[in-house]
């Protein structure tokens, strides 16, 4: 008889993706380059919008530990407009369920997507995000895990997991064998602003797609 797990629930690590799905991380250096290479520009004013986001997050966060919903208000969501992903030709959605089959076993893991952004058919970024007392590394798992759920096999797909002040992107690709590779982290804590960085990352991806 098949089963059906949720993902968040179930799992939790890196060691578990190897176990059930073939999942590694690549060895190859140059396999994540999109995040470091041929990124677009920023204006001065979108440096003062990147800027403001910061200062609202650290406001915030100044009156107490913040939650998921609040760092998708004050952070993903005018991120995710700054970069252009509610306009044509992407389609945003969030809370997008989703769901992978372990080959060869009647096992389906199923979550919900924080925020899924498409091209067409095409999966362009899956994000996550946490409250501010998760670790990124609790995430990640889940996060590749929701990548792995891309109907695209001849495609890569990019992810970032956020907790509000720590980010780190990611790249998965099924051909010729199930890989991922992973970015530095970028923290909000540093000046100059590191959204001044982690902007075109997201807009790079969104451009690499079209």
């Amino acid at each position: 008889m098949a089963q059906t797990f949720a993902i968040e629930r179930n799992l939790k690590t890196l060691g578990q993706l190897q176990q059930e799905f073939g999942l590694i991380r690549t060895s190859q250096a140059d396999l994540f380059f999109e995040w470091q290479t041929d990124l677009p520009p920023l204006s001065t004013h979108e440096k003062a919008q990147l800027d403001e986001i910061q200062a609202q997050y650290f406001y915030q966060l100044s009156q107490g530990r913040l939650g998921e919903e609040t760092i998708k208000l004050i952070i993903l969501s005018p991120l995710l407009k700054l970069a252009g992903f509610y306009d044509p030709p992407f389609q945003f959605r969030a809370e997008e369920t989703v769901q992978v089959t372990v080959e060869g076993e009647e096992k389906t893991y199923r979550g919900r997507v924080d925020a899924l952004v498409l091209q067409e058919k095409f999966w362009v970024v899956v994000i996550e995000s946490k409250e501010t007392s998760f670790s990124l590394e609790i995430a990640i798992p889940q996060a590749l895990t929701y990548m792995l759920a891309s109907p695209q096999a001849e495609k890569p797909v990019f992810g970032m997991v956020t907790n509000g002040g720590n980010f780190v992107f990611l790249k998965l690709i099924k051909t010729p064998s199930l890989q991922y590779e992973l970015s530095t982290v970028f923290s909000l804590l540093p000046r100059p602003n590191q959204l001044y960085k982690v902007l075109p990352i997201l807009r790079g991806f969104g451009e690499r797609i079209k």
